[in-house]
């Protein structure tokens, strides 16, 4: 099929042979059973031309796309065995990036010893391709992009406070009973809401924060520190809690968990770099 689809191509026996490393002889007697196979004449010589039988022209087009499909298939499987090497360039959001995707950067370049990364950590919408990005992890709902994406996880949330600003505020049973209390909220400005859910359960707290702010890590110290209740990504309380620093208060109720994707520019042609690191990715982020 590469011979004849040369032949096609070239106009010539002679040139396709050349074209192939062989000679002409051997391309003729491999069009000729061709032919004897399919018991139809794809080519018509004569002294002076060449020129393809229209049963030819067909199956050169039908040849054109078998040989292109295997072709990309060739190249998948040496894209997939080739060891993980040159530059690899992340984004990912300026706090998820420092919190949890430096962890997987560490262990990625142990085991990658050939590449090294160039990371971003922003709170922008990084456009990956022509910013020239490989991967960007991102927490939240995606946008149609016409990026491809692997879903990593979701981040699950919690409500959390110190031990001793628990004992000194009321008694918390209820999800009502959270408008006694100061609360560090996410919000830069006015009053500000969470949307709790407890399984089909589902509760709408807006109150004016004791403290606003926009960062999950500054939540998480005004917590420590004594000053309200803060919803926060169980990754960043359970340490704390298994410390005694923090106490997790009305367990089970929590707004949705926020998955979490990586994105690239497309799954069927993957440099091994960033199929390494997707791979890692997912395998590290429970």
């Amino acid at each position: 099929m590469r011979v004849f689809a040369a032949v096609v191509t070239d106009g010539s026996f002679t040139q396709a042979a050349d074209r192939l490393g062989t000679d002409k002889a051997r391309v003729s007697r491999i069009i000729r059973r061709m032919e004897e196979k399919l018991g139809a004449q794809l080519l018509t010589r004569s002294t002076r031309r060449l020129s393809v039988t229209e049963v030819g022209r067909d199956y050169f087009e039908r040849a054109m796309c078998i040989l292109s499909a295997a072709e990309a298939a060739e190249a998948a499987v040496a894209q997939q065995s080739r060891e993980p090497m040159g530059l690899l360039k992340i984004t990912a959001g300026s706090e998820f990036g420092p919190l949890v995707v430096d962890r997987w950067i560490a262990a990625f370049l142990r085991q990658a010893p050939k590449v090294s990364v160039e990371v971003e950590y922003t709170n922008r919408l990084v456009d990956i391709i022509h910013e020239g990005f490989d991967v960007a992890i991102r927490v939240g709902s995606l946008e149609d992009s016409g990026l491809s994406a692997r879903r990593l996880g979701e981040v699950d949330y919690g409500l959390y406070a110190a031990p001793g600003y628990l004992e000194q505020a009321p008694a918390l049973a209820t999800v009502s009973d959270l408008m006694q209390y100061d609360l560090i909220m996410k919000t830069l400005r006015g009053r500000a809401h969470w949307n709790l859910l407890n399984g089909a359960a589902n509760q709408k707290v807006t109150a004016t924060p004791r403290c606003a702010v926009n960062s999950i890590i500054a939540a998480n110290n005004l917590a420590l520190a004594g000053l309200g209740i803060a919803q926060l990504p169980r990754f960043v309380a359970q340490p704390q809690v298994a410390q005694g620093s923090l106490r997790h208060v009305l367990p089970g109720w929590a707004e949705a968990p926020a998955p979490v994707h990586a994105l690239f520019a497309s799954s069927r042609y993957m440099d091994p770099k960033v199929r390494s690191f997707v791979d890692l990715s997912l395998a590290a982020f429970d």
